[in-house]
């Protein structure tokens, strides 16, 4: 039951973002395909069919190339810089952004799996992951900020520890949090 589980757990991590994928082309797919029709451009079906899908194929490829343009960059560096700075979106997108190069940006932060005391009568221990070293924008000595993430979700907690409580793991980081979120029934590789 454990492996089904863990095969399980795997798979949803594969499948959701390919459906989110193919979703997301499905509905380009059909706006080309719709947009030849409503134009009529051609009265064959199959024929607006297949210049929708050269198209959706030719406008995916379009944005991969303008994605690695300096001029791209700088330009999605603008229209991200007013969005950090628009009253209400600015607390959903930073997050979210900040989020996501955690997990797989240049800027990636769960790379330093720790062990932490969380309870030292009962010697409860957590599994999570080091983000902050240096706390003196917040005034705060000799503690760090770990992340501890939640079982079978893709939130967690922040915690601010003593250093004295954190043992780090020699452990592969993707392992650990495989291992965390799974709820600790993936196997974890030698």
């Amino acid at each position: 039951m454990k492996q089904f589980i863990s095969y399980f757990i795997q798979g949803l991590i594969l499948f959701i973002p390919l459906i989110i994928t193919l979703a997301i082309i499905t509905k380009l797919f059909d706006f080309f395909a719709g947009l030849f029709s409503f134009i009529g451009f051609s009265d064959n079906t199959l024929l607006n069919t297949g210049l929708g899908l050269i198209l959706t194929l030719s406008f995916i490829a379009i944005l991969g190339l303008l994605a690695s343009s300096y001029v791209f960059k700088k330009f999605f560096g603008f229209i991200e810089d007013k969005l950090e700075h628009a009253p209400f979106i600015r607390h959903i997108y930073s997050p979210v952004k900040d989020f996501t190069n955690a997990f797989v940006g240049n800027k990636k932060r769960f790379n330093k799996p720790v062990l932490v005391l969380t309870n030292p009568h009962s010697e409860i221990e957590e599994i999570g992951f080091v983000t902050q070293e240096d706390l003196k924008d917040f005034q705060i000595k000799d503690k760090v900020a770990v992340y501890l993430p939640l079982s079978y979700s893709l939130s967690g907690k922040l915690i601010i520890v003593p250093v004295k409580n954190i043992t780090f793991l020699n452990a592969d980081a993707a392992d650990t949090m495989k291992f965390v979120v799974s709820g600790g029934v993936t196997e974890v590789d030698d």
